[in-house]
């Protein structure tokens, strides 16, 4: 017989679950028992490959400490990994023990939370230990806690060993009926291995890196067909109004609505250059609608007034942004 123990607890020395699963594991193994403990805060970074080794066991023990509110990160953790990933096949096999103790209040919400979940998972359950434990010294001096931990590692012992049957729960029951049917349907072999990939840091890593790439791929490819199809949109008619402005230059940078990169203007006297980019540094930044861009491109507005009217959103000197107006005279070579 096989029994594993799964500990959720942070591994403190005065941890009272400690000591109950230390107890329960001597009279195992004097019952001939082969008993491996898992301690989660050690595997925190490969909890999902545990359910891996319930196909190993008879029997577990679920055990974890309450130490301010529920049954701790670690052994949810734990519990989520088994529902995703576990061969729930083998845990409709499988008797599980809940060892609860607490160090303030809930160690009974504790160890029916722990049982609520192994039956919902299809597991069979075993009686379980819970209590409040302020001080793991009282074990010393209280001979009559340990003849009760004995007596529930021998009642699991004798109901692995017997394979007690126990009436069906209605957690189940409502399971079936109202759970989620998952879209993907994997076998236990398939969900080893995923679990194991879930696991391996490397395998993930290489995986968000593929997604990147794909993903620079495909924005390119969309950067591509942008500049096929409109990457002279606005520059010929902002090249047709280009008023020259001898000594003056300067730098801006127009991100229009729908527009995966901004037009840049960059003047300098009495010549211009426009085109869809990036640029280092610019005088001016403008964050406009094309609605609004159409406006001034049919002299039905300028950038100053759509800038004072709330129209447009600008960064830089104000001057400058004056000065675009009369770099390019949309008003005047529409009348």
């Amino acid at each position: 017989m096989k029994i594993y123990i799964y500990y959720g607890g942070r591994g403190l020395m005065d941890d009272p679950t400690l000591y109950v699963i230390n107890k329960m594991q001597e009279v195992l193994d004097e019952l001939h028992v082969s008993v491996k403990r898992f301690n989660l805060y050690e595997a925190k970074n490969s909890i999902t490959t545990l359910p891996q080794t319930l196909k190993e066991a008879d029997g577990i023990i679920l055990a974890t400490t309450v130490e301010w509110y529920g049954i701790g990160g670690y052994m949810q953790q734990f519990l989520d990994s088994c529902w995703l990933y576990g061969d729930k096949e083998k845990i409709s096999r499988t008797y599980m023990c809940p060892v609860v103790m607490s160090t303030t209040y809930g160690e009974r919400e504790g160890k029916l939370n722990l049982s609520s979940a192994w039956e919902i998972l299809g597991g069979l359950p075993c009686s379980g230990i819970c209590g409040y434990i302020a001080d793991t010294s009282v074990f010393e001096t209280n001979e009559e806690y340990n003849k009760i931990i004995e007596k529930k590692a021998e009642n699991m012992y004798r109901t692995i060993n017997q394979k007690i049957a126990s009436f069906p729960a209605s957690n189940q029951a409502v399971k079936q009926m109202v759970s989620i049917t998952q879209n993907v349907v994997l076998t236990p072999q398939e969900s080893e291995q995923l679990s194991r990939y879930a696991a391996d840091d490397s395998y993930v890593r290489r995986q968000k890196e593929d997604i990147q790439e794909l993903t620079n791929f495909f924005r390119d490819m969309m950067d591509n067909d942008e500049s096929e199809d409109g990457e002279e949109e606005y520059i010929s008619d902002f090249k047709a109004h280009f008023v020259p402005q001898p000594g003056f230059k300067a730098v801006y940078k127009i991100q229009i609505e729908g527009k995966r990169k901004p037009l840049i203007i960059e003047i300098n006297g009495a010549e211009s250059k426009l085109y869809y980019g990036s640029v280092s540094f610019c005088d001016v930044e403008i964050q406009v609608k094309r609605e609004t861009m159409d406006d001034i491109i049919y002299a039905r507005m300028t950038f100053q007034r759509a800038f004072m009217g709330g129209a447009m959103k600008m960064k830089g000197d104000f001057r400058i942004l004056r000065t675009l107006d009369q770099a390019f005279a949309f008003m005047e070579k529409a009348f």
